[in-house]
C-alpha cells in the first residue's frame, strides 16, 4: 500500500482533517523551507566539486556552486537533463528496463509530463528558479466544478459533475447540521448567539432555503446547476435541477473526491511552466552548458582522503570506463539506483540508502482526434476522479478551443495497480487506459488516436517514482541519509519533508552545499 492509497482511505474513514494529520506526520504537507538562494561565497581556491545526477536537485546545487567558485562537474545518465523533471514531445523516444520502446506520435505542440506536472505556490524555491532561468508560468487548473466524479458501484457507473456532487453533500450536510442547531441538540457547545450566526453560514454554505432546508430551487441550483439555464429572449426562464438525495450522495462515496484541492499541496494557484515541465530542466541544462557530461553511467563511487572518484560507462559505447575526481561529491543519484552502486560511506549512510523503497507509479497520456471534453462537455482544465485503477483524468490547462488534436492525461495509477499495468506492455497499458476511460467519456473509443504509458518501476535511472519513506525509517534514518559522510553528501527528493514534489529537491540540494561548503570553509572532510 502506497501512502497515498493510506491518505485516500484515512480521508474517507475519518476526514479530511485526519487526512491532513497523517500527511504532516508523513512528510506530505510540509510547508517550504525556502526563503532565499544559497548565496554561497569564498569557494576555498581551486576547490572542486563533483555532482551525480543532473536532475533539480543536482541542477540546483551545480547552479549554486559555480555561482560560489567552485570548478564543477555533472554526470547525467540520460542524453538530457531534468531527471524526472520531463515532458514528452512528438518525436522523442524512449525505452525502458525490458527493451519496451515507444515513439510518441502526437501532434507538434502537444505533449505529456511523466514526472511532475505541477507547481504549488507556496513551493518558492522552484518558483524562484523558473524566475531568475526564464522558464515562463501559466495557470494550472486543479479544481474544475465541471468535470466529473466517478465510482462504477454508483449511479450506474454514470459520472457526476463535480458542482452536483459538492453541492448536494455540502447542502444536505448544512441542512442536518441547523436542524440540529434548532431543535437545542447544539446548547451545550454553541451560546445562543453563535447558533444564530452558525444557522446563518450554514444557510449560505449550504445553499438552504429561508426554512434551513436543502430542496430544488434557485438557491440550490445556483450552486450545482440549473436542469436548463438561464438564456435570453422568450427561451429564458431557467429550469432549476433536482438535488441527489443525502442517501444517495452518502452511499456513492464520491464525497471522498471533493476535497482534494483543499489539500495544501493542491490549493489555488497552481502553475505549470508554458510548454511543459521539462522546459525547468532545459532552463538549467543551458545555463549550466558544458559542465553537464550526458550518457554518463556511474558504476563506482570512491573517496579518500584528498577527494572524491567517480567511475562511470560512456552508454553510447558500452563497455567504456571513465573517471571523473573532485574535491567534494553532491549526489543527487535516486536511492534505488545508488544502492546497486559501491561506494564507501560508513554504515549508517548504507543502512539509509537501503530503507527507503520507491512507490510505484504510472502515467499515461492519450491523444485525441479532437478535444471532444470542451466541445462535447464544456470541461476546460482540472481533473476529473474514479474509483477505477486509472484514478484520475487530468484535462490540459492550456490551448483551450485549440482546432485538431487534443492530450489529456489518461491515467495515473499508483499501488498495486501501478505494479499490474508495470507488467503490461506499453501499448496494453495504453489500450486498458482507453477502455477504462471509455465509463466516464463514451467519446474516447472513437476519438482516440494515439498514447504513451510510463512506467517509472521500468524506469532505467529511477526504478520507481519517489522515495517512500514510512514514519518508521525516517524517525531511524533520515539524518543519517542527510549527514555529510567524508566528502559526499546526498541530495534529492528521497533527502527531504517534502517527498515526490521538486520543492523538495530544491530544499534539499540548498541544505547540502551549505553543509558541504562550511566544511570545505574549514578545511577538509574531518572539519
Amino acid at each position: 500500500m502506497t501512502r497515498r492509497d493510506l491518505l485516500r482511505m484515512i480521508g474517507v474513514t475519518a476526514g479530511s482533517a485526519a487526512m491532513y494529520q497523517a500527511m504532516s506526520s508523513l512528510g506530505f504537507a510540509a510547508e517550504s523551507t525556502f526563503r532565499q538562494p544559497a548565496g554561497l561565497q569564498g569557494a576555498p581556491k581551486g576547490a572542486s566539486v563533483l555532482v551525480l545526477g543532473a536532475g533539480i536537485a543536482g541542477m540546483v546545487a551545480a547552479y549554486e556552486l559555480r555561482k560560489a567558485g567552485y570548478k564543477v562537474q555533472v554526470l547525467e545518465y540520460n542524453a538530457r537533463a531534468g531527471g524526472r523533471n520531463w515532458t514528452i514531445h512528438s518525436g522523442d523516444t524512449y525505452t525502458e528496463l525490458g527493451g519496451f520502446t515507444q515513439h510518441c506520435k502526437f501532434d507538434p505542440g502537444l505533449y505529456i509530463n511523466p514526472g511532475p506536472w505541477r507547481l504549488p505556490y507556496h513551493h518558492h524555491g522552484i518558483l524562484h528558479y523558473c524566475k531568475v532561468l526564464g522558464v515562463p508560468l501559466e495557470a494550472f487548473v486543479q479544481v474544475n466544478y465541471n468535470a466529473y466524479v466517478h465510482s462504477s458501484k454508483a449511479f450506474g457507473g454514470k459520472p457526476q459533475r463535480f458542482r452536483n456532487m459538492r453541492a448536494d453533500y455540502h447542502g444536505h450536510v448544512a441542512e442536518l447540521l441547523a436542524k440540529a442547531t434548532n431543535t437545542r441538540k447544539l446548547d451545550q457547545l454553541v451560546d445562543k448567539e453563535d447558533q444564530e450566526k452558525l444557522l446563518a453560514s450554514l444557510r449560505e454554505w449550504g445553499a438552504l432555503d429561508k426554512n434551513y432546508a436543502y430542496v430544488k430551487g434557485e438557491t440550490s441550483s445556483n450552486r450545482r446547476g440549473y436542469e436548463k439555464e438561464p438564456g435570453g429572449g422568450l427561451t429564458a426562464r431557467p429550469v432549476t435541477s433536482e438535488p441527489m438525495s443525502f442517501k444517495d450522495v452518502l452511499g456513492s462515496g464520491l464525497w471522498a473526491m471533493l476535497p482534494v484541492g483543499d489539500n495544501y499541496e493542491m490549493q489555488t494557484t497552481l502553475f505549470q511552466p508554458v510548454g511543459g515541465m521539462g522546459q525547468i530542466g532545459q532552463a538549467f541544462a543551458r545555463e549550466l552548458g558544458p559542465l553537464i557530461r550526458y550518457n554518463a553511467k556511474v558504476i563506482d563511487i570512491h573517496q579518500d582522503e584528498s577527494g572524491v572518484t567517480a567511475t562511470y560507462e560512456d552508454t553510447t559505447k558500452p563497455g567504456s570506463k571513465l573517471t571523473a575526481r573532485a574535491d567534494w561529491c553532491v549526489n543527487t543519484i535516486p536511492l534505488s539506483i545508488l544502492g546497486q552502486i559501491p561506494m564507501n560511506v560508513g554504515q549508517p549512510m548504507v543502512d539509509a540508502i537501503n530503507a527507503v523503497p520507491y512507490a510505484a507509479s504510472i502515467k499515461v497520456g492519450l491523444q485525441f482526434k479532437r478535444r471532444f471534453w470542451e466541445e462535447d462537455e464544456h470541461i476546460y482544465g482540472g481533473i476529473s476522479y474514479t474509483d477505477l485503477p486509472i484514478t484520475n483524468i487530468s484535462y490540459p490547462s492550456t490551448g483551450y478551443h485549440s482546432r485538431g488534436k487534443g492530450v489529456l492525461l489518461g491515467a495515473y495509477i499508483w499501488g498495486l495497480d501501478a505494479m499490474e499495468f508495470t507488467a503490461m506492455p506499453p501499448e496494453e497499458r495504453v489500450q486498458r487506459a482507453v477502455e477504462y476511460g471509455s465509463q466516464i467519456h463514451p467519446q474516447y473509443k472513437q476519438e482516440f488516436d494515439n498514447g504513451v504509458a510510463m512506467a517509472w518501476h521500468r524506469s532505467p535511472f529511477t526504478l520507481g517514482c519517489f522515495g517512500l519513506w514510512s514514519e518508521e525509517a525516517r524517525a531511524k534514518h533520515y539524518d543519517n541519509l542527510c549527514a555529510v559522510d567524508g566528502r559526499i553528501v546526498l541530495a534529492g527528493e528521497h533527502a527531504s519533508y517534502i517527498p515526490a514534489w521538486q520543492e523538495g529537491a530544491v530544499t534539499s540540494a540548498l541544505d547540502a552545499i551549505g553543509r558541504l561548503h562550511q566544511r570545505a570553509l574549514a578545511g577538509g572532510a574531518k572539519a
